[in-house]
């Protein structure tokens, strides 16, 4: 039994069938239930295990369905529409989810309705596991009022007129109980009888591509679910290229005999839908783990999803070969991230400026900033800016023979340097469409006596822009 403080009382919130059998009630103050019954065993509630236990039973029951939603604090709702073929009936995934909840050490009810507030009703206050289509108004009568999700204030103040079962409201008129008791009693007696339409919120995104597959005997090997990864891809293809599209992520749930689901995800820098290459992601995937995923007595079902999709029209191969290698490039991308993880991948690519700390940028690979079917435009000439560029210009004290002409020696983080050779000035003015741009720079390139080359500007034209210019050290040659 677990016991809780509610306005200022430990009452208690939870108790199984033994506790029941001793006339013990949720709701009831445990100092009371202790007089009953002495030698009772209460615990103290947990409410943050308790959440973390029903999304990790929600995780389990998308064996079912992928719509399954959160009902705290302690039920889930699933939306089977179209899925109880797969277990033989509805009767027969009912009996399949409680026998494999009480394997697990569970107490569990679950009910079957055509709406979810009869099937809550029913799996809380009846014992029947399947309400027929149509007969939910036949379901909900002898129940009481509480069935009908409403707050304890309002079931109080119904019962102290003589209302306790649902059947007596059923065909009351409905402006008295709605002016006395309040409109959610009528919409939770119209949401239970499928009146109202209600919705529910499913904790994860249905995806737009499912694939899955159910074992009698449970896998482990790695080599078993890296063939089954491929039957899947295999059969999301057809309908990813019938709708023209590919796949940019994609979703592994290992589904394990004692309820443990374990969860992979992996992306793509284009659209794919070949199942070698997605394959091959998790294979990357796996190998990057810090920990291998505990297969303990195996899975008995995998589900590989497609929650993001990109159009992917076909195209034509060029015969220079510049397709095949592009394809390659995204190819070794999408394994990087996999093994990686994809934000530790980037490219560079180009900017509209000419300042340097401007002209590249750094996006994820494959993400829309990439720009991967662009790419920077090769170099036409010999590389004449420095490979170590630091992210901003570090200042120095340089010195000059000429105001405008190239540095003789300058100090750098306290060190001095002279000046042997220099070549430049290269002149970069700032984009004239930016007011709040800086002034001109000079850059030069400088060599000391000990053979280190650096890349220096000064910046602020003499006279016109500053009287005296600052002088910066931008990157390092070598």
């Amino acid at each position: 039994m677990v016991a809780a403080k509610v306005k200022s009382a430990l009452r208690i919130v939870a108790l199984d069938e033994a506790a029941e059998a001793q006339s013990l009630q949720r709701g009831q103050a445990l100092a009371d239930a202790r007089a009953m019954i002495p030698a009772l065993d209460a615990v103290d509630q947990d409410e943050t295990a308790d959440r973390a236990l029903l999304a990790a039973l929600a995780d389990w029951a998308e064996r079912y369905t992928p719509l399954v939603a959160l009902d705290p604090p302690d039920g889930l709702i699933l939306d089977i529409t179209g899925c109880t073929h797969l277990f033989g009936g509805e009767t027969a995934l009912v009996t399949d989810c409680l026998t494999r909840l009480v394997a697990q050490g569970f107490l569990a009810r679950a009910a079957i309705a055509d709406t979810p507030g009869a099937a809550w009703a029913v799996a809380r206050f009846d014992r029947a596991i399947r309400v027929l289509p149509g007969e939910a108004r036949a379901a909900l009568i002898d129940l009481p009022m509480a069935a009908l999700r409403l707050e304890g204030e309002t079931v109080s103040a119904l019962e102290r007129v003589g209302l306790k079962r649902i059947g007596q409201i059923i065909d009351a008129p409905r402006a008295p109980l709605a002016a006395r008791f309040g409109s959610n009693l009528i919409r939770r007696l119209d949401e239970a009888l499928g009146r109202v339409e209600e919705s529910i919120s499913p904790r994860r995104p249905v995806a737009a591509f499912i694939a899955e597959r159910r074992f009698a005997e449970p896998i482990v090997t790695d080599d078993d679910i890296a063939a089954t990864i491929v039957a899947l891809a295999a059969r999301l293809a057809p309908g990813l290229e019938a709708q023209g599209t590919g796949a940019r992520r994609f979703e592994l749930a290992l589904f394990r005999v004692d309820g443990v689901v374990a969860r992979l995800g992996v992306g793509t820098s284009r659209p794919v839908r070949t199942p070698e290459h997605v394959s091959a992601l998790f294979a990357e995937k796996f190998a990057g783990l810090a920990e291998e995923i505990d297969a303990g007595f195996g899975f008995d079902m995998v589900r590989l999803s497609v929650p993001e999709t990109a159009p992917d029209a076909p195209a034509q191969i060029d015969l220079v070969g510049d397709a095949a290698a592009d394809a390659d490039l995204a190819q070794l991308i999408d394994r990087i991230g996999a093994r990686l993880g994809p934000d530790r991948v980037q490219r560079v690519v180009g900017r509209d400026s000419h300042i340097p700390e401007r002209s590249e940028a750094f996006p994820i690979a494959g993400t829309p900033e990439d720009g991967i079917d662009t790419p920077m435009p090769a170099a036409s000439g010999p590389i004449d800016r420095p490979l170590r560029l630091f992210p901003h210009p570090e200042p120095v004290e340089a010195t000059a023979a000429v105001p405008d002409g190239p540095p003789i020696h300058f100090r750098w983080r306290r060190a001095l340097y002279r000046v042997t050779r220099v070549e430049g000035p290269e002149r970069i003015a700032p984009e004239w469409w930016r007011s709040d741009d800086g002034f001109t720079r000079d850059y030069f390139r400088v060599e000391d006596a000990a053979g280190n080359r650096f890349w220096l500007f000064r910046e602020g034209l003499y006279g016109l822009e500053a009287m005296t210019p600052r002088w910066y050290l931008h990157g390092v040659f070598g």
